[in-house]
């Protein structure tokens, strides 16, 4: 070849690389199967989440690649989010105030900072329930007899205190100026039992997550004092809230859903847009109203103020409670 013709043929070898290197390296995410975690067993709300986010994001053809539903059981999520932590962008896994709580309690090395915040998604609320003919009409009835004396104010609880269900009365208790390290808290295996117990006599009260109480208050088998949201809960509209008996608080038993270490914000910005229309499909508000959810939808920058903000909440909360010094 001339030495005239080299050159061109040269550059033009030279673009085509570049052309070919350029398309390799700028595939856009994802271009794997999608993994979400379930750090529990099947059945519980860490797994219905996921499996609903699975179905919304394939079924409204949200997501092109295959969603597959992982479970990872063990430690109170730790298992799920040790596994997450090793894995790369094409992994997700749902959340809570656990995330928060383990590292608090000293129950895992793990924080909140060491995942991407992506999404919070729904939100369950907290409530006080008292057996149907128990002497406390009020929330407040209840609190001023705690406070002249909380050790005689039996409150079931479970399945551990440091949980929602545990700090939410704790943060109620702060508020209405009760020591809560002195409350006496009865602990049960979880929700079920919890109600069981408040139905057979056992305690006095009791603090857990509305779902567990709302069909038994609407058939008048206990009474509901209180919950924790900012405006009543439909269906429930008698019920007051927190700040409607005079208690300054608002408590959401928020999940979400999280990614692992060092995700780009091109990754990032995916999932923004794709969450942030899948929670304004029916779809979406069925998979709420079935599980008596609230849609709490905060995209990945929100989201991760939030978890600060919850973080000296928390940290404050179980200081309060005497759980740790």
């Amino acid at each position: 070849m001339k030495k005239h013709g080299l050159i061109p043929f040269l550059l033009l070898v030279l673009l085509l690389a570049a052309c070919s290197g350029n398309a390799a390296g700028n595939k856009e995410y994802p271009t794997n199967n999608i993994e979400i975690v379930a750090p529990a067993s099947p059945g519980g709300g860490w797994d219905l989440t996921a499996r609903s986010l699975e179905n919304v994001l394939t079924g409204q053809d949200l997501v092109k690649q295959n969603i597959n539903v992982v479970n990872k059981p063990g430690g109170g999520g730790e298992v799920g989010w040790q596994y997450l932590k090793s894995q790369d962008s094409h992994t997700l896994a749902v959340n809570s105030s656990l995330v928060l709580t383990n590292n608090l309690l000293g129950q895992s090395e793990l924080t909140y900072k060491d995942f991407t915040p992506i999404a919070t998604l729904a939100t369950e609320w907290q409530a006080l329930a008292v057996p149907a003919d128990s002497k406390f009409k009020t929330a407040s009835e209840f609190l001023e007899a705690t406070k002249k004396d909380p050790s005689s104010i039996k409150i079931g609880v479970g399945p551990g205190l440091g949980n929602d269900d545990h700090l939410s009365l704790v943060q109620a208790a702060s508020e209405f100026g009760i020591n809560p390290s002195e409350l006496n808290f009865l602990v049960y295996e979880g929700g079920g039992d919890v109600v069981t117990a408040l139905l057979g006599g056992h305690v006095d009260a009791v603090t857990t997550s509305l779902s567990e109480v709302k069909d038994q208050h609407l058939a008048g088998k206990l009474k509901i004092l209180a919950v924790s949201s900012e405006k009543p809960v439909k269906g429930i509209e008698d019920v007051p809230t927190w700040k409607e008996a005079g208690v300054d608080m608002v408590f959401p038993h928020w999940r979400g859903i999280m990614g692992p270490p060092d995700m780009t914000e091109e990754e990032i910005a995916y999932w923004d847009k794709k969450l942030s229309k899948l929670v304004e499909t029916k779809e979406w508000q069925k998979v709420l109203d079935n599980n008596d959810w609230e849609g709490f939808y905060k995209n990945s920058k929100e989201t991760k103020a939030f978890l600060e903000e919850q973080h000296a909440l928390y940290q404050k909360l179980v200081k309060d409670s005497g759980l740790i010094n």
